[in-house]
């Protein structure tokens, strides 16, 4: 099995842990792989985890009552998929499909819930670190309905 710690070590998201905290979390870690068009989430399943994207695209997905599924957003290397495992209900609130072979490493949501109850330091940081995640998404959605709004 392949230790992560040096690949988690690189990575953005997880910089400027302490080490005691980064240890907490490289113990719920683990590689995954998705072929292309497999589904990582389903909109309304239990949310038990969250990526980090080694490589491959991942497309956020919705189903728009009346036109379908639409593309909400498109995800690579470097950026990290979901955070409902983080908020109760623990519902995925969207779908997310590899459009190619993709690597990633999940992160047991569960797992994180108990070392966050019971170190409450560490719950701070990730749900700072999640915070900066959704204000990221957030503006990329409200630019992307200026765009589809606006009448040029």
């Amino acid at each position: 099995m392949e230790n992560l710690e040096p690949i988690l070590t690189q990575h953005p998201f997880l910089q400027g842990l302490d080490q005691k905290d980064f240890d907490l979390l490289v113990g719920c870690a683990m590689n995954v792989r998705f072929d292309a068009d497999a589904m990582m989430c389903r909109e309304g399943e239990e949310a038990t985890q969250f990526f980090i994207i080694r490589s491959g695209r991942v497309t956020i997905e919705l189903h728009v009552p009346g036109k379908g599924i639409v593309q909400i957003q498109t995800l690579s290397e470097g950026d990290i998929l979901g955070w409902s495992w983080l908020f109760a209900p623990y519902r995925w609130r969207f779908d997310a499909r590899a459009t190619e072979l993709t690597r990633a490493i999940a992160l047991d949501g569960r797992c994180l819930r108990t070392k966050c109850e019971a170190d409450r330091d560490l719950g701070y940081k990730l749900l700072k670190r999640f915070s900066e995640i959704l204000e990221q998404r957030l503006e990329a959605m409200r630019l992307q309905l200026l765009d589809l709004y606006s009448t040029t």
